[in-house]
């Protein structure tokens, strides 16, 4: 087909650059712009009027001629080249490789933009995904084919938890298992750490990477997690695999697409992010899911850190209303020296009751994670006492609350950053933790329970 060439720019505002007397273009058509001295750049039309484009233009504009560059539109959409050949490599924001390997051969073309998966044709997840860490796996545990965030704050160790979530991670009884890890907007240190505990201590045989850089033109941020989760579902749908996609920092993909409205001139909605900042986080998390008649299944850990770690922020609170629960990082933890500093009771993961106990890990497994949740929030209310009244005028069952929550921080939350705990040893490590506690306070376990796991504990 012959590619019609437009000649000369309209106008230019940022990343975006206006064509006119345009025929024949479609939204989300991909495009050349060659400029005068003869480098070519990619872009993509994001609003279509009247015979004029608008196209966003991926490496910047800033040293376009606005008479002589050309505009070449190619009837084709923002596509990524996928082959099995992809595990263990290191990719752009742009799917252009970064690890010095040169371009996937003989891959699969495939359209970026994607979308969500039919309700209709989904199962409901049920599997376990073992993270090798006590806190999620027993209190919110992650399920195959979930949407499960990670709330964090500036500071907080999410890029340590990310990598360690990454390293560890597999489904209980499946061989194919694979992690897709997009970064998106982050420092090149982050980068460098990225790439140093994930390719260089050689775990890359199930795990390929999209790095977009701090310093990237701003529109690449826009397109990474669609470059990370199209991988994702050729790995899954045409490979048959079950995949993790790990997103950080999903605030930096925000912030760009606030960005990106101002310099369209859209009108701002609350705290100045574009009205439809809703339906474009749907169209990204609502791409997880297991389908029917399909072997495979794509599962999301987005992480996002709050601004001022205000969880009623648009980005978290609109995260929480697509997703199926979340992790929520705790600063007074961190400062404590508590790895992972997870805020439990304000955590919770709406999938967990279908995805744990007979089967999955442990038959007991649902009553000792109510269990621990009650003992621990009641932990709090003495806390608070305890500065009124002073600990020494506490009761003898109160004070056994605060040894069982110095105990349930310091020896079931802490692990070490490279600590992989096995589910059943974090489970026998809740019951231990009980037996601090009289029996008349354990009111979300059975009599049986007690007796095969707290036999010795004081009444």
């Amino acid at each position: 087909m012959a590619l019609t060439e437009y000649v000369g720019l309209r106008q230019i505002n940022g990343p975006f650059v206006l064509v006119e007397g345009v025929a024949g273009a479609g939204f989300g058509e991909l495009v050349d712009v060659v400029l005068s001295e003869g480098g070519v750049r990619r872009g993509r039309v994001v609003a279509l009027e009247e015979g004029r484009a608008l196209v966003q233009v991926f490496s910047g504009t800033g040293d376009l001629v606005p008479e002589s560059t050309r505009t070449r539109f190619l009837g084709k959409p923002l596509e990524v080249a996928l082959a099995p050949s992809i595990l263990g490599r290191t990719f752009s924001g742009l799917g252009e490789p970064r690890d010095g390997c040169g371009p996937v051969y003989g891959g699969v073309p495939r359209d970026v933009n994607g979308q969500a998966l039919n309700p209709m044709a989904r199962l409901y997840p049920r599997d376990f995904i073992h993270t090798g860490l006590s806190a999620i796996d027993t209190l919110m545990t992650l399920i195959r084919g979930q949407k499960l965030p990670i709330f964090s704050g500036n500071g907080l160790p999410h890029n340590q938890l990310a990598v360690q979530i990454a390293t560890q991670s597999r489904l209980v009884g499946a061989e194919n298992f694979a992690v897709v890890f997009a970064g998106v907007g982050i420092k090149h240190d982050d980068a460098a750490f990225f790439t140093e505990e994930l390719i260089d201590k050689g775990r890359t045989n199930n795990i390929v990477m999209y790095l977009n850089l701090a310093d990237d033109p701003v529109i690449e941020r826009i397109a990474t997690p669609r470059f990370a989760l199209t991988a994702a579902e050729y790995l899954a749908f045409d490979l048959h695999m079950h995949v993790l996609v790990i997103i950080t920092d999903m605030t930096n993909y925000c912030e760009a697409l606030r960005e990106l409205g101002v310099a369209r001139g859209e009108v701002p909605s609350r705290k100045g992010y574009p009205a439809y900042l809703y339906s474009d986080l749907a169209s990204i998390y609502e791409r997880a899911g297991v389908l029917r008649d399909q072997s495979g299944s794509v599962t999301q850990l987005p992480i996002l850190s709050m601004p001022n770690d205000d969880i009623t922020h648009p980005i978290p609170d609109l995260t929480g209303f697509i997703t199926e629960g979340q992790i929520v990082l705790s600063r007074e933890l961190d400062a404590q020296g508590i790895y992972p500093p997870i805020d439990v009771l304000t955590s919770l993961s709406r999938l967990m009751k279908d995805g744990i106990g007979k089967g999955y890990t442990r038959d007991d497994h649902p009553n000792l994670a109510s269990q621990l949740f009650a003992s621990y929030s009641r932990v709090q209310e003495v806390r608070s006492l305890a500065g009124v009244v002073g600990e020494d005028e506490l009761g003898k069952g109160d004070k056994a609350s605060l040894a069982f929550g110095e105990g349930f921080e310091k020896r079931f939350l802490r692990q070490g950053r490279d600590e992989d705990r096995e589910i059943t040893a974090s489970l026998d490590l809740g019951w231990e933790l009980l037996t601090t506690l009289p029996r008349t306070e354990l009111t979300r376990v059975t009599l049986a329970q007690i007796r095969a796991h707290l036999g010795g504990a004081p009444r």
